[in-house]
C-alpha cells in the first residue's frame, strides 16, 4: 500500500493528538502510589493471569523490562507470580485483590477524568467523538484481528 501525502499528514496530526492524550491521562494519576504505565500492566492482567513473555509483547518492552515492573508492582502486593499449568518453566502473572482494587480506583479517575472533560464539548463535538471511536478501535487493532 501507498501511502499518500495526505494519509501522512492525517498520521502526523493523530500522532501528535495521541501523545497529547497519552500525557493528559498520566497527570490524571501523578499523585498516585503507581505509575501510569504500571496501571497498564494492572489493566492486562484483569481478565486473568498472563504469561511474562505476552505482557511484554503487549507492552512493546523487553522481558528484561516487564521483569522488572513485575517485580515492583510484586513488591507492593500488586500482583502474585504462579506458574502456568500445562508448562511449569512458564511464569505467570496475575493480579491480587489489591492490585484489583487499585487498577479500579485509577480507571475511575482516568473515567472521571475524561467524563468532566467530554462535558465542554458541544454536543455535535461529542458525537463527532463517538462517530470516530469505530474507526479507531479498527485503527487499533492487532494486525489481522479487526
Amino acid at each position: 500500500m501507498t501511502v499518500t501525502e495526505s494519509n501522512r499528514a492525517l498520521a502526523e496530526q493523530l500522532n501528535g493528538r495521541l501523545r497529547d492524550v497519552v500525557l493528559m491521562l498520566r497527570r490524571v494519576n501523578a499523585d498516585q502510589p503507581i505509575t501510569s504505565q504500571q496501571l497498564s500492566v494492572l489493566g492486562s492482567l484483569r481478565d486473568g493471569p498472563r504469561r511474562m513473555t505476552g505482557l511484554a509483547a503487549e507492552h512493546g518492552v523487553r522481558l528484561p523490562t516487564m521483569t522488572a515492573q513485575i517485580n515492583r508492582l510484586e513488591r507492593d502486593g500488586l500482583v502474585t507470580r504462579g506458574r502456568d499449568v500445562s508448562d511449569a518453566r512458564v511464569v505467570t502473572v496475575g493480579l491480587t485483590a489489591e492490585g484489583d482494587e487499585r487498577l479500579r480506583s485509577g480507571r475511575e479517575r482516568r473515567l472521571e477524568f475524561l467524563a468532566e472533560r467530554l462535558a465542554v464539548l458541544s454536543e455535535a463535538e461529542r458525537a463527532a467523538v463517538a462517530a470516530a471511536l469505530p474507526a479507531l478501535g479498527k485503527l487499533f487493532a492487532a494486525p489481522g484481528n479487526p
